[in-house]
């Protein structure tokens, strides 16, 4: 059964304030997030800008801030603890991070949890470079992106990794097979919250990617975080799908795509590539090749 927004209790597992940047996606998605999983939730949250935000509006459930490398190892600790203290039942394990804690510093721990099927949820809030620490490039940030470690000179012009390198960890993580992956958007609250339901279902790990557009890091207007975010889906450039028991499914079928402008137009670390019409047709031509790839899996 779908998730409604009447569905949603009233209870709040985060503190009021935290030292988040004015319209941070990463806060209000793990709100949304604690409100799925209830009480009964343990938080594994590996350093960068969430847990660094948490240090005031921490959550009311037992939160743990783990180094950037080993979050899904702390909560393995926790889970076989639980599990030897025959407390585990009814008890929610929450890792969260970022794609730096995620798809890089921490990826080898998270497919050490998965392969020894330990049962927690593993999201992911994908703001696409490590912002906590100024906004250097990650195995996520898409190309053309200006980044601290990307910059924009005469030569080189943002990232410029070549086209499919970029880490596509929805994949990567369905390739352990495990029995649910999905790819999510705040800006589509209900459907992450369903995916949320879903994952929390699952005896065994299960991972969610969420796509978390960020403020300062991207150059967007606060007021504009969420049109931003459902333009990322609009275009094609986030894919909302999931994957489960091996079944690929969409989530949010987009009729008629947007071109790639339209998002990238609100942020400023692609500034330089909108004054380039070239530069705007190769990621457009990215796009449609990734997903008429995803497309073609799905049919396939």
């Amino acid at each position: 059964m779908a998730i409604h927004l009447r569905d949603l209790p009233h209870e709040e597992h985060l503190s009021l304030g935290n030292l988040a940047c004015a319209g941070c996606m990463q806060v209000l998605g793990f709100r949304h997030v604690l409100k799925v999983l209830g009480p009964n939730t343990i938080v594994v949250n590996a350093t960068g800008c969430l847990a660094v935000v948490m240090q005031m509006g921490v959550p009311k459930v037992p939160h743990f801030h783990s180094l950037f490398e080993n979050a899904p190892a702390v909560m393995s600790g926790i889970d076989d603890a639980l599990k030897a203290m025959g407390k585990r039942e009814g008890v929610n394990l929450l890792v969260v991070a970022g794609d730096g804690g995620t798809a890089d510093i921490g990826l080898a721990a998270l497919s050490g949890a998965i392969e020894r099927n330990q049962d927690f949820v593993h999201v992911c809030f994908d703001n696409e470079s490590y912002m906590n620490t100024g906004g250097q490039r990650s195995g996520t940030t898409p190309c053309g992106a200006r980044t601290t470690t990307t910059p924009v000179g005469q030569v080189v012009r943002g990232e410029s990794r070549p086209p499919g390198l970029r880490k596509n960890m929805v994949e990567i993580i369905a390739a352990h097979g495990i029995p649910y992956v999905a790819s999510a958007s705040i800006g589509y609250p209900l459907d992450f919250l369903e995916h949320v339901k879903k994952a929390a279902a699952v005896r065994g790990p299960s991972y969610i990617h969420c796509h978390a557009p960020c403020p300062t890091g991207w150059g967007i207007d606060t007021r504009e975080m969420i049109n931003v975010s459902r333009l990322a889906v609009r275009t094609g450039c986030v894919v909302l799908y999931e994957i489960e028991n091996g079944v690929r499914r969409l989530v949010r079928k987009v009729t008629k795509r947007l071109p790639v402008e339209e998002y990238l137009k609100h942020q400023t670390r692609f500034r330089h590539v909108l004054a380039n019409a070239e530069a705007v047709a190769s990621i457009q031509r990215q796009v449609d090749e990734a997903f008429e790839a995803l497309m073609a899996r799905m049919a396939g």
